[in-house]
């Protein structure tokens, strides 16, 4: 069974993957796997951004999303007349002819991976690019894999990929994606601990973030920064101690990463 790879710990945001997959696919039908994609307004390979934290504790990330070809695909359950298919390579296919008129497979992905072509009156996603392993062309793997130049994304038979610690998208959706990645982004607290009557950073501060769903601990820098990563979503005790002070603030994880900018050991 075929499957993605995606490790955003090299992406860079440069979205090569995503306009190798215009490239391949507007203006270029790849009858029976799909009609040609529109310029603009899909994005079978899409490229998002996430802005992270506040001035000046940001951090960016970059995530590249597609269709996850899922197992259990909601897709091909909404479909009527065999529209949406799996292949025995596992990918997933829509049936260009067969789904006209059906809004309800875009409907049924939770994902938001499908998407609406007015013109043709039909639903249209990527398809792992089908027509390039089936055909006799010079590449061979999806165009998205073939783009990146940094090998963030790959492509192959699931046991020949190395999947130990990736993650999949919603999990909890129960779909079984076949698109895992690998450094998906967790929550994190930063600041810049200071002395307000000495007017001065403090190097060597220890912080700590203690609650419910753990114990994280980080010192701060030659910048008086502090960086506390890869926490759960929940609700903190940060307590920050340096020369015989001692400062305690309540922080949440729980809907977005916190940057609490200067604070001041008094």
């Amino acid at each position: 069974m075929k499957a993605f790879l995606i490790d955003l710990t090299k992406c860079v945001g440069c979205h090569d993957c995503q306009i190798g997959c215009k490239d391949e696919h507007c203006d270029q039908a790849w009858m029976p796997y799909a009609e040609a994609q529109p310029e603009v307004g899909q994005f079978w390979m899409k490229v998002k951004q996430f802005e992270r934290g506040h001035a000046p504790h940001v951090k960016v990330t970059y995530m590249p999303t597609m269709c996850n070809h899922c197992e259990n695909a909601p897709c091909e359950a909404a479909a009527k007349n065999g529209a949406v298919y799996r292949r025995e390579d596992g990918l997933v296919l829509i049936d260009p002819a067969k789904a006209k008129g059906q809004r309800e497979i875009m409907d049924a992905c939770p994902y938001h991976a499908i998407y609406w072509n007015d013109a043709l009156n039909i639903p249209q996603k990527c398809t792992g690019c089908a027509h390039l392993l089936d055909g006799d062309h010079p590449i061979s793997v999806p165009r998205c894999v073939d783009n990146c130049h940094v090998d963030v994304i790959t492509f192959g038979e699931e046991a020949d990929l190395d999947l130990e610690g990736t993650e999949v998208l919603h999990p909890e959706y129960g779909t079984k994606p076949r698109v895992f990645y690998r450094g998906l982004p967790k929550k994190f607290i930063a600041g810049t601990v200071f002395d307000p009557d000495a007017e001065e950073i403090i190097e060597g501060a220890t912080v700590t973030a203690t609650g419910d769903a753990g114990t994280f601990t980080a010192t701060t820098d030659s910048w008086g920064d502090f960086w506390l990563r890869d926490l759960p979503d929940a609700e903190w005790t940060v307590t920050i101690e340096h020369g015989g002070k001692k400062k305690s603030v309540a922080v949440s994880t729980v809907s977005e990463d916190q940057g609490l900018g200067d604070v001041a050991l008094s």
